[in-house]
């Protein structure tokens, strides 16, 4: 695996931005992408979307230049199409970019399962591609993406990462078949997170809280731990040992979640079962 770095571009501002950029469905990844980029200062004359449904917010930047629903005669000089349909229209979607993809265009796809292979066998070839994967937090700009490339150059890859670090922060990966890995850990691994605030919910209640307030306490404690892990510097099992007094309340606990049927064995497996599913929906 190879991290971000300055060669793949680690400013994000888009204030400069030369060419056109077309996003390929403006749902709620797509749109928040799109919100990213604006506030990163990319002039929204410079975006065209493809969208049958938009919402009123993405209607309401026509008013400030953008193109919504262009023909695709229309769109010319086209540095980057970023690709946020659901994958089960994808077969229909594809094949229909390929006016407007020139030798220097990067077709950047946040399909979920849908592999390099497919996109170059749906594209013209030679194509710039990445794949990439994002994940919910990245609604609020605090989304961890991860990519992947394919005859893509150094400029196309650094283009590429400015348009994804719109919505959070961005690894780069050599190996594709980690994406399935990737998948497991941090496409799912919100639904893992929230699961843990609800069972702590019904924990607290369960020992005589009142429901609404196990909620809070739960809800709260996930929220400011996370915030937390974000800002320290520390690792996560130096931040839990430090929490960790010997003897007491919360060591007790902990005795039981690192038991050897706790709570890691339990989402290695969980991890394991859903890296497997990918690889079985990529096919």
């Amino acid at each position: 695996m190879s991290a971000s770095s300055p060669s793949t571009g680690d400013n994000p501002d888009l204030h400069h931005f030369s060419g056109s950029l077309v996003l390929v469905g403006a749902g709620k990844m797509g749109g928040a992408l799109l919100e990213g980029w604006l506030r990163l200062g990319l002039d929204a004359t410079k975006v065209a979307v493809i969208e049958p449904s938009p919402s009123p917010q993405i209607s309401a930047l026509v008013k400030r230049g953008m193109r919504l629903n262009p023909a695709a005669s229309a769109l010319t000089d086209v540095a980057a199409i970023v690709v946020a349909v659901k994958p089960q229209v994808a077969v229909e979607v594809m094949p229909a970019l390929a006016p407007m993809i020139a030798p220097s265009t990067v077709v950047v796809s946040i399909m979920a399962g849908r592999t390099l292979h497919f996109l170059s066998s749906t594209l013209p070839s030679p194509c710039a591609l990445v794949r990439a994967m994002p994940n919910l937090p990245a609604a609020i700009g605090r989304g961890v993406t991860v990519a992947v490339a394919l005859r893509a150059s150094e400029p196309q890859r650094r283009l590429a990462h400015r348009l994804l670090c719109a919505t959070g922060t961005v690894e780069w990966i050599d190996d594709e078949s980690l994406m399935d890995a990737v998948t497991a850990v941090s496409g799912s691994g919100p639904a893992y997170v929230f699961l843990l605030a609800e069972t702590l919910a019904q924990a607290g209640a369960a020992v005589g809280l009142p429901p609404p307030l196990a909620a809070k306490l739960a809800r709260e404690t996930v929220a400011g731990s996370g915030e937390l892990l974000h800002r320290s510097a520390l690792d996560a099992a130096t931040l839990r040992e430090n929490v960790t007094s010997p003897g007491g309340t919360t060591a007790a606990a902990l005795d039981v979640l690192m038991g050897a049927n706790g709570l890691a064995r339990l989402l290695q497996h969980a991890v394991q079962v859903a890296t497997r599913r990918a690889r079985d929906l990529a096919g």
